[in-house]
């Protein structure tokens, strides 16, 4: 059974906008946390964060997410939410929900889902 369940990336063109979306499995004690992305051409290992809730009330962004991308959530138990706008070229990756079961400290990733951004 899946713990994080992403939905569908996209493709969209430069300067346009897509939401990406990680739904935390109904376990009680799993939480989405943030998001990371994996460059074409790049291995497993070298997924880069693009942003993720330090705690309840703080985000950490990469520099390249600051100021264009906003991960948001309503609480830690629900669908964590990735708004991506300005989007550019580089930004086409394949982008991994992260989250973690707060009980046992056992990380889990996503599936990962492809966004496409055309010039």
């Amino acid at each position: 059974q899946a713990q994080l369940v992403e939905g569908r990336g996209g493709l969209a063109q430069s300067g346009g906008s897509l939401t990406l979306s990680c739904a935390p499995s109904r376990s009680f004690s799993i939480e989405a946390r943030g998001w990371y992305r994996l460059l074409l051409g790049k291995t497993r290992e070298q997924r880069a964060l693009v942003g993720i809730f330090t705690d309840s009330d703080h985000i950490k962004y990469a520099d390249f997410a600051k100021g264009r991308f906003t991960l948001s959530r309503a609480n830690p138990k629900s669908t964590l939410y990735l708004q991506m706008n300005n989007l550019e070229p580089e930004d086409t990756a394949l982008y991994y929900c992260n989250g973690e079961d707060v009980l046992s400290g056992e990380t889990y990733w996503g599936v990962g889902t492809l966004v496409t951004v055309s010039s």
